[in-house]
């Protein structure tokens, strides 16, 4: 399933131009085609009611609240959205906002455009700390739980260059993966999911509570021309805060490792590896000397569950992953040939 990032729009005119020719954003995945659930010649839905405050309030109230703890990021290459972490000026984005710059500039609400420097990056979570150039600044609060399902999404940030931009939607779920998402990216696992609208530019943004807390920060969506209406992701804030601290203290964060190149059951494989069975996830290669080697995992596995939990994709796997530490002992169930087996593999530290 095809999906895009909320990152970045370029200048105004472009915005625009993007918006005339109905582009959304960069696209990534694997290919879509199948049916959508509409019906030929079916009117557009009608547009979602904005849901009340709830807890805490209105959501102009919530507004008022977050606003000035909402930022944009300029690179040379386009825009994206940050979130002031702390008071002396470090901003929390996601990592492919300031991919390949050291040097951007952020925006605040009251109008002040000041430099920036990227501090701290980390790929796998697709998280980054930008050091701007201005202090007494008001820090957004972190929520250090996930949200309920059903609990109010207000999403901030600046899609297509519009600064300061507030949709408004639910949580919508939790703990999703992106189909297809693994042969691009490490990120797109263990995400919340909204239906408030997420564009190009939103990246690295807010998505509040009806308490004002940060729950999560806007990653990606999937576009409507994908048969999709109102699917957008966001990296729980209790994730993004953990690899924020990992960032701070030495540069880099860990992440559990388990050593093998995981891959999608297609007919073609399963055919080519002689697997009957075509439920879980194939091991295409072990890393030397890893975890998956260590515990006897081979090429042509095919992974069943971890701890209990089924596999039925990479996404799976990764997102498993991305809830251990390095150094957990994790049970893996695998087929080989016709025997069922089980291994005990210790994860450890990805590699840089």
């Amino acid at each position: 399933m095809p999906f895009r990032r909320g990152r970045r729009a370029g200048t105004a005119a472009l915005a625009v131009a993007a918006l005339a020719a109905g582009l959304t954003g960069c696209t990534f995945g694997a290919g879509g085609g199948g049916e959508t659930g509409a019906t030929p010649g079916s009117a557009e839905p009608p547009a979602a009611a904005a849901p009340d405050g709830g807890e805490g309030g209105s959501i102009p109230g919530i507004v008022d609240e977050v606003r000035a703890s909402v930022v944009t990021i300029f690179t040379e290459g386009g825009l994206g959205s940050g979130v002031v972490y702390a008071e002396d000026g470090l901003i929390l984005t996601n990592e492919h906002v300031v991919r390949g710059f050291r040097a951007v500039e952020v925006a605040f609400a009251d109008g002040d455009r000041v430099a920036g420097v990227v501090e701290a990056t980390d790929p796998v979570s697709d998280l980054a700390l930008v050091r701007a150039d201005r202090t007494g600044l008001s820090p957004a609060e972190f929520a250090t739980e996930l949200p309920e399902i059903g609990e109010l999404a207000v999403v901030i940030g600046s899609p297509l260059g519009f600064e300061n931009t507030v949709t408004a939607g639910i949580v919508s779920g939790l703990h999703r993966q992106i189909p297809g998402s693994a042969t691009s990216s490490q990120a797109l696992v263990d995400l919340i999911q909204t239906d408030a609208a997420i564009s190009p530019g939103n990246s690295g943004g807010a998505v509040v509570n009806g308490r004002g807390q940060i729950i999560g920060i806007s990653e990606a969506y999937i576009p409507p021309q994908q048969g999709a209406v109102a699917l957008g992701f966001a990296i729980p804030a209790v994730t993004a805060t953990e690899v924020a601290e990992e960032l701070l203290e030495d540069g880099t964060a860990d992440h559990a490792f388990i050593g093998l190149a995981p891959g999608q059951v297609t007919p073609q494989l399963a055919d080519r590896l002689g697997l009957e069975d075509a439920e879980g996830v194939a091991v295409l290669s072990v890393v030397e000397g890893g975890p998956a080697a260590a515990a006897g995992l081979r090429p042509g596995d095919l992974l069943k569950s971890i701890d209990g939990d089924a596999l039925a994709s990479p996404e799976d796997l990764l997102g498993a992953l991305r809830g251990r530490d390095p150094g957990d002992e994790v049970e893996v169930e695998f087929r080989r040939g016709d025997d069922l087996e089980t291994v005990t593999v210790t994860l450890s530290d990805r590699p840089e």
